[in-house]
Formats: C-alpha cells, structure tokens, sequence
C-alpha cells in the first residue's frame, strides 16, 4: 500500500466533490481521553472491570506523558509508501523514556504480579528493551510475554502516534493493495469501526500501533480481500454496536464497531470489553487477525 501527499489542486477537487478520505489521523489527546473515558464505562458490571480500570490507567498516564514529554520532529520524516513503517524506521530512545515514565506511574496502581513484571522491565539492559520492543514490530508477539508487551507497546504506541503528528495531513491513501496492514506503518489493525458523520457508513481499519485509521471497501475480508464466505457473529441482541467479521475462505476474523448503533464507541476499548466475542470465535475456528494492544497472545 502507498500513500502521498495531495498537491493543492486534487485538494480542491476532493472538497468540492465531497469525497471522504481514505486516511485519517488521530487526534491525540482527544485519542486518550475518549479511550479512557470509554473504558470505565465499560467497566461498570463487567467480570473483567479490574483489568479494564486498570487500562484506563494506563491510558491516562500515555496522555500525562505527551503532555509532559512531547516527541520533538524528527529531521528525517517523510511522506514516502509507509514511511514511519515499523520495519524501516530508526526509533530514537525517546520511547525508552516513555516505558520508564510510564511504568513509574503504574507503579502505585499495581498489585503483586504486575510489580513484578515493571521490576523485570526496570532491570533490563537496553538491549534487552530493544530486542523485545524489535520482536513486538515483528509480530512475534508470543517471544515477548503478553505481561511485557502490554507496557512496552503502549511506549512505542505512544511514540508512533507523535511521528504520525508531523507526517503531512493532505496524505492520502495512493493504493487498494496490502490493506490489512496501516498504510503508515505497517502495523495491523485492532478492529474496524464503520463511521457515521462525515465518513457515514464507510468502513475504516483502527492501526493499533500509530492509531491511524485508513479505509477499506466493507464487502470484502480486510484479511484475504476476498468477498466469499463472509459472516457476522454477535453475542448480544441485534442492537449490539460490536460484532465479528469472519471470513470462511482464510478462516480469520476481525471485530467491526458501528457508530450508529452507539456513537462512543471506541475500537481499542471496546475490542478489549468484547473478549467473550474472541473466545467463541476461537472455538469456531476463527484465528484473530489483528491486535489489542491490551490483550496480546499469551506464551
């Protein structure tokens, strides 16, 4: 997938002929605070309202330390195909800073077990971070441990979302291949979110690293873009704003939110909230194909 900027005169046109982007970016602090504020509410009556509190936490904190602690432009961003991909680009230590902070703020809200996990993270040497932070890009969630992952992933989100700030906003979208991954970075999706507003009944894939969000034609597999076999599954009545996507042809499923059926919705928070939802896709014999930045594979 490529993306470019638009020069002056396609900007015009595309406003003039009312046509919708095909990539958004984040507003970020709006980001964490609707992330955060969605997740205590979800939390309410929920067999897993510690956990979603404890996120919450989490969540606040990322927005305390963008805050305190803005990512300064790098001198080497460009608007080339993917060009903060997680393969290509040098991160700088500055998302080491974010784990530290971070993980000095969770502190006090941590219970036994997760002390544990932040003691193993304050003691690892910088390679190690690395390394682990290397393996998380890679995909090779399951090398990492989902305890570590969760912190370390939440630094390096925080870090991505920033660089994506100072990437051109007149970017588009440039091509229909490879849509399954964040045309910015590369990264795959946590869910899929079906907008209303300005973007009404367009269908966008949520990045679950950089948090951008780019468009993908609803009556095909975000995963296999094939337009076969394709069903929806929902565990509660037919008013339910989260479903999953599944598809019979690469047997893999996605969650897929919908704004007219709850306007607050949000795809990290309620990805997470639905984790019933994975749990009988699974015993269906659906494998998830993307992320919870919250909610890793366990080793």
């Amino acid at each position: 997938m490529a993306i470019r900027i638009l020069p002056e005169n396609e900007i015009k046109q595309m406003a003039s002929s009312f046509q919708q982007p095909s990539l958004l970016f984040a507003n970020v602090k709006n980001l964490y605070e609707r992330r955060a504020k969605r997740l205590r509410d979800l939390a309410k009556d929920h067999p897993f309202a510690d956990y979603l509190e404890f996120v919450a936490k989490i969540v606040d904190t990322q927005l305390l330390i963008l805050q305190e602690n803005p990512l300064i432009k790098p001198n080497d961003i460009t608007s080339d195909v993917q060009p903060l991909n997680v393969k290509t680009w040098q991160r700088s230590s500055q998302w080491r800073d974010y784990l530290t902070a971070l993980l000095n703020e969770i502190k006090p809200y941590a219970n036994e077990q997760i002390l544990g996990t932040i003691d193993w993270l304050e003691k690892a040497s910088t390679d190690e971070l690395e390394q682990l932070a290397d393996k998380l890009l890679a995909q090779d969630y399951t090398n990492v441990g989902s305890d570590k992952a969760v912190f370390i992933w939440a630094a390096l989100s925080l870090y991505w979302l920033q660089l994506t700030q100072y990437l051109s906003h007149n970017t588009r979208q440039e091509s229909s291949e490879g849509l399954h991954y964040c045309p910015v970075c590369g990264s795959s999706p946590v869910a899929s979110i079906i907008h209303f507003g300005t973007e009404q009944a367009l269908r966008y894939l949520h990045c679950a690293l950089c948090e951008s969000e780019w468009n993908v034609v609803r009556a095909k597999c975000s995963n296999c873009d094939q337009s076969k076999a394709l069903n929806y599954w929902l565990l509660d009545n037919e008013q339910s704003a989260v479903r999953s996507e599944s598809c019979g042809e690469c047997h893999s499923y996605l969650k897929i939110l919908y704004q007219e059926k709850d306007p607050y919705v949000e795809p990290v928070a309620d990805d997470l909230a639905s984790l019933f939802l994975d749990i009988e896709m699974e015993d269906k014999g659906f494998a998830r194909s993307g992320v919870n930045p919250f909610m890793f594979p366990a080793e």
